[in-house]
């Protein structure tokens, strides 16, 4: 069996690691577009503001290949798929035979279409980030264009290294996909706090030498734009194949496409109706991706997002139907806008639809679990909102958090897989990484693993 992944991105990587894991055999070759070998894209924004360092972000070591028998080529776009002789063909006219294609070939970051657009910098590969660092480097003031989450990361960690930053953004407030108005108004106070100014409801015309010029004609100087404008789908290769392309590549719930041969998975996939843009879903579709591959039984159903922030300062959840109002659900809220602090639940007949966790919040691990199995909301709100308030024991304490709980929602890693894999002798975070995948992902659970593995170790007297 010749399988063949187009993208080594997020999606495609974890294709491949998930294939080898399941079947040591078969043949496998992975094309990817960028020259270097695969990294978190989740933590750009990490080397964006210097916490990280590029080498930090990458997903696999440089001798996996070879070491998994996986041939790997980098630099080299498929340009073709020829689904009659089922061969891809690479831009620099390679021919790569296949029984079985992925595609994998994620997204492009959206540049709109204006005068000038061609000094600014997208923010989404690792080699943009690293053009945006080395502006940086030299620039008085910088432009962000974009308010979504990939905005507020790059604008957060530009701001981090020094630079006067502004922000500008279409709608009224940030994050308008993700949250309502308040939570998007607190967001947009706590950059500001943190040296970002915030420029809603306004558009940008140009991009000109000395700064962006807006709809209304006013100039915000800069001498470094960044855009991040949203992302869209890689669809033109399957689409010239003949694949069925709405937004995205349309699969079924094998995640293959209308080609039985032909897979597509990530953020190029459309899965009943839906484009997913994180990596969590990315990754579930690679497992069951890897199952069907492998002939084994894997059925996709779909994914529930949760949305998360975590730059320096700032700390976001978001998960669901968090726009729904009194008038369509009981709504449970919470603002101190003086602390940067916004917490809305929205419950719906009895099952928690939707969360809003602006602000450190110790009810993140509690609420996502919830929100996760669509199970009963206890009659306590209040307690659900700020658990040091009840009396009721918190849910996402080690001692009392069950074993099937999710602790890692990009890797779908419950507490039970931690307890295993410490029981087997990964004693600290790093072992539970490189057994489960634990931590690799967002990076937001790693207090709650980290105090997993503290406890047990308390409980079994191991000094690490």
């Amino acid at each position: 069996m010749r399988l063949v992944v187009v993208g080594n991105g997020m999606a495609g990587s974890r294709l491949v690691s998930e294939v080898r894991a399941r079947d040591p055999q078969m043949r496998i070759t992975v094309f990817g577009a960028e020259t270097c070998r695969p990294y978190n894209r989740v933590l750009l924004s990490n080397v964006l503001a210097g916490s990280s360092r590029p080498e930090q972000v990458r997903l696999l070591d440089p001798s996996w290949y070879d070491a998994h028998n996986v041939r790997a080529v980098f630099g080299s776009a498929v340009a073709h798929i020829d689904r009659e002789t089922r061969h891809v063909v690479t831009a620099d006219g390679r021919r790569e035979p296949y029984d079985l294609l992925v595609l994998a070939t994620g997204s492009d970051a959206v540049v709109p279409p204006i005068p000038g657009v061609g000094r600014a910098v997208p923010f989404r590969t690792l080699d943009d980030c690293e053009r945006i660092i080395r502006a940086a480097g030299s620039a008085r003031r910088a432009v962000v264009i974009g308010g979504g989450l990939l905005g507020i990361e790059a604008a957060r960690g530009l701001a981090g290294r020094g630079l006067p930053v502004t922000l500008l953004h279409l709608a009224g407030h940030l994050m308008e996909r993700q949250l309502d108005v308040e939570a998007g108004e607190v967001l947009g106070e706590t950059l500001s706090g943190l040296g970002v100014e915030i420029r809603t409801g306004v558009s940008a015309s140009g991009v000109e030498e000395d700064g962006v010029r807006l709809g209304d004609g006013e100039l915000v100087e800069a001498d470094l734009v960044v855009l991040a404008c949203g992302v869209r789908p890689v669809t033109g290769l399957a689409a010239d194949a003949g694949l069925e392309v709405r937004r995205g590549v349309v699969v079924d719930d094998e995640l293959r496409t209308d080609d039985p041969s032909v897979f597509a998975i990530g953020e190029c996939a459309e899965h009943d109706g839906v484009v997913y843009g994180l990596v969590a879903p990315a990754w579930e579709q690679a497992a069951v991706a890897a199952d069907v591959i492998t002939g084994g039984k894997g059925l996709y159903r779909g994914s529930r997002l949760v949305t998360r922030l975590k730059a320096k300062s700032v700390e976001l959840a978001a998960m669901g139907e968090t726009q729904l109002g009194e008038e369509q659900a009981e709504v449970v809220r919470f603002s101190h806008r003086a602390r940067g602090t916004y917490r809305k639940l929205v419950i719906r007949d009895g099952r928690l639809v939707g969360v809003i966790l602006l602000g450190e919040s110790d009810a993140v691990g509690t609420l996502t679990q919830l929100f996760d199995r669509g199970g009963p909301v206890p009659g306590d709100r209040a307690g659900l909102l700020f658990p040091g308030l009840s009396s009721a024991p918190v849910a996402d304490s080690p001692t009392l958090m069950p074993d099937a709980a999710r602790v890692c929602q990009c890797n779908n890693v419950t507490k039970g897989q931690i307890r295993a894999c410490w029981e087997a002798g990964a004693r600290d975070v790093a072992a539970v990484a490189l057994a489960t995948r634990a931590t690799t992902g967002c990076g937001t659970c790693r207090d709650a693993v980290e105090g997993i593995v503290g406890w047990l170790c308390e409980q079994e007297g191991v000094s690490v």
